[in-house]
């Protein structure tokens, strides 16, 4: 038989499920976190970060209902704490509700925002951004001493004769939010504790007017340098001493405050004042400190944590609505 003397054909004609050895695989694989190849373990991508939102919760306070709040494919509509539980349920970091208590920096003293009168809780509020806007005039008067008039790093500031004007519209600012603040509890907080007990603020009243020189003094020294040549030795002897009176102006209202929250506004709570009471005296308080809640409530809202902001916020909503204060600060 003649397949004993020939060789049999050692070539298979290849089938379509044959033919991967020989041609590229057109189909490609998605890898799985689990696959390996060659010890290289393919992870998949992370997650994107997450992020809160800025918010412009400013809007709520002249709001006209309804107002909806969009966030993707839902929505909310009502009122203003139905918009803070949508928004915190959404983006629950950080918290944005649920904000109780104020922490005073200076004491672990709580002021519950529960309990405590809400002029107590003003006025914390208010040395709290007083404090923080001093500290912030402090650190560029220091600065400004250090580089005895040469230009910022950053160049935005502009020229030192520029950086001064700025620097003179801030503190400009800051001394309004702390005359209004003064001219506050003079007019509104202290004549309530008067009534209770005469004399009692009369330390209070002896600061304030201790203050209104230094204050005004250090408006007149910024005029001053204003005018000089930067640069020269007397530019930079200006500068040192500005820097000195405001780190004495700060140290002066750091004690005040604490005075006033350590031994004053306790007090305002033992009034045992009626609810009604409370507004009537929020009303003047507003009222009083106009150019603080209109055209530099922005500036004012700056010193404070964004939960005191909004704490702030919804304290004075009435009683912004009821003296029908233009909000320029939107």
């Amino acid at each position: 038989m003649e397949f004993h003397s020939k060789a049999r054909p050692n070539k298979l004609t290849p089938t379509p499920e044959m033919e991967f050895h020989s041609k590229p695989c057109s189909k490609k694989l998605t890898p799985t976190p689990e696959m390996e190849f060659d010890s290289i373990k393919i992870k998949p991508p992370p997650p994107p970060p997450t992020t809160t939102p800025t918010v412009k919760f400013l809007l709520l306070l002249i709001w006209k209902p309804p107002v909806q709040i969009c966030a993707g494919f839902d929505s909310a509509t009502g009122d203003r704490e139905t918009l803070l539980r949508f928004v915190e349920s959404r983006f629950p970091q950080p918290p944005l509700a649920a904000v109780t208590v104020i922490r005073d920096d200076y004491r672990e003293k709580v002021y519950d925002d529960v309990t405590s009168p809400v002029i107590v809780r003003v006025v914390v509020l208010q040395h709290k951004s007083v404090r923080w806007h001093l500290e912030r005039m402090v650190r560029w008067a220091e600065d400004l001493a250090k580089r005895g008039g040469k230009k910022a790093v950053d160049p935005a500031v502009g020229s030192p004769r520029m950086e001064i004007r700025k620097f003179g519209k801030s503190y400009s600012q800051l001394l309004e939010l702390m005359l209004e603040h003064a001219q506050m509890e003079e007019r509104v907080v202290f004549p309530v504790l008067e009534m209770a007990d005469r004399g009692l603020c009369k330390g209070a009243n002896e600061e304030h007017a201790k203050h209104l020189p230094i204050m005004n003094g250090i408006k007149e020294d910024i005029k001053s340098i204003g005018v000089l040549d930067s640069g020269t030795p007397v530019y930079q002897e200006a500068l040192y001493n500005l820097s000195v009176r405001l780190k004495s102006l700060q140290g002066h209202c750091k004690e005040h405050f604490e005075e006033e929250e350590r031994d004053l506004l306790p007090l305002v709570q033992a009034t045992e004042m009626s609810k009604e009471q409370q507004k009537k005296i929020l009303f003047q308080c507003v009222n009083t400190m106009q150019g603080t809640h209109s055209h530099l409530f922005k500036v004012f809202l700056e010193g404070l944590l964004p939960q005191e902001a909004m704490l702030y916020l919804d304290l004075i909503t009435d009683a912004v609505a009821k003296n029908q204060l233009s909000p320029c600060y939107l």
